[in-house]
């Protein structure tokens, strides 16, 4: 089979589908090389971030993806989805904030009377392909016709587990504003967002959406919807603050000391959406462990954590549960609250719902196999260098 990379521009051209997006050009392009963050040709991190380990091999790579840990990346038995109600949603939540975790990266926030909806993906799998890539292993609790008004649509990059073509489609019928990091907005104007819709900040930059202030703020990571790095499109962190509430959502991040400076410019957060799964040995500088996702999280001032990104699809070598384990484990340590509700069921960060290990009962049996040296209960060895940075050429 030809390797994607080994294409020709042409054979490129002829296996790419609407779902891999457009370049940036124009306005648009003229805006992102202007960016302080463009460097010599590119977006650059804000510490120096390797994309993989390169000293393994692609080969160890692709073989510890398709093998490592089989037994224990996907749980044995259907995963407990709240089905959410358009009624539910109908009621507006007494504190004035209210969050429903939909799966994956994917969170409705309502937040002062207005929804913001981060990272939706409604899509079977992550992919641009139909028939390949990462199946998710639980259905959407609630259908996006069923959501009602959506005021904000938050793009945090543009990795297909964040950023779905069919799912962007369905919600250009509510109305919704959209908020994406720079050179994102091209993927989205040419699936039909009406340009007029669409807001592109560069990090540390903020705009007034719909009653509410959003910023991009830096994060640790990539694009990338073809086989190699994307040079023209920003990935970011977002808080959003409304009248008497804020929140921040991470996206995908490896973790940084910028999560400080995010809290000390725009935080406390009544919560925090931060990413604790699909962390591998093989990619350390742009996905968090559940224990730098913890101190994030402290760092940002935020009062109550949800950990997102796990248990949706299968990315990484770690066990299905162990992302959660791992998270709760550090937060007993650092005094961290976290909420883990299941997926779908609402719920308000003033008064979080008490913890139920819901996902012991599908959850593969024995204890997990730790890929990166670490077992759930070792907390404390791996909070000791959560915040250790590596200093490597970008």
């Amino acid at each position: 089979m030809t390797r994607l990379r080994d294409l020709t521009a042409a054979g490129w051209r002829r296996v790419r589908t609407d779902a891999f997006g457009a370049e940036p050009t124009g306005a648009r392009l003229a805006r992102i090389l202007a960016s302080p963050n463009f460097v010599d040709g590119a977006f650059r991190n804000p510490v120096p971030t390797r994309r993989v380990v390169y000293e393994r091999s692609p080969l160890e790579i692709t073989r510890a993806q398709l093998a490592s840990n089989r037994a224990r990346r996907a749980p044995t038995r259907p995963i407990p989805v709240h089905r959410l109600r358009s009624a539910e949603l109908a009621e507006p939540p007494a504190s004035g904030l209210r969050l429903s975790w939909l799966g994956h990266a994917t969170v409705l926030a309502e937040l002062d009377g207005r929804r913001v909806l981060f990272d939706p993906v409604w899509g079977l799998r992550c992919s641009p392909f139909s028939g390949i890539g990462p199946r998710r292993l639980h259905p959407m609790p609630i259908r996006i016709a069923d959501l009602g008004p959506v005021d904000v649509v938050v793009v945090s990059h543009d990795h297909y587990d964040h950023l779905d073509m069919t799912s962007i489609q369905a919600l250009i019928g509510s109305g919704a504003q959209f908020a994406a990091p720079l050179g994102v907005g091209a993927h989205l104007e040419h699936w039909g967002v009406p340009a007029e819709r669409i807001t592109e900040l560069d990090w540390w930059e903020s705009a007034e959406v719909a009653g509410l202030t959003l910023t991009a703020t830096p994060a640790r990571h990539y694009c990338s919807r073809g086989p190699r790095t994307s040079s023209h499109f920003l990935w970011a962190s977002w808080a959003v603050a409304g009248p008497q509430h804020r929140v921040f959502h991470s996206g995908d991040t490896g973790y940084f000391p910028g999560f400080a400076e995010t809290g000390r410019r725009l935080g406390p957060f009544d919560a925090t959406m931060v990413q604790v799964g699909a962390y591998s040995p093989f990619w350390p500088e742009v996905h968090m462990t559940p224990e730098e996702g913890v101190r994030a999280h402290l760092e940002l001032r935020g009062d109550l954590l949800l950990p997102i990104h796990w248990g949706t699809f299968n990315l990484a070598q770690h066990a299905w549960e162990e992302p959660v384990e791992r998270t709760l484990a550090a937060a007993a340590v650092l005094g961290a609250e976290v909420a883990v509700p299941v997926i779908g069921r609402p719920f308000e960060p003033a008064a979080p719902p008490a913890l139920e290990p819901w996902w012991h009962a599908v959850a593969a049996p024995g204890l997990p196999v730790p890929v990166d040296g670490l077992a759930p209960a070792d907390a404390e060895s791996a909070l000791a260098a959560a915040g250790q940075e590596d200093e490597v050429p970008a």
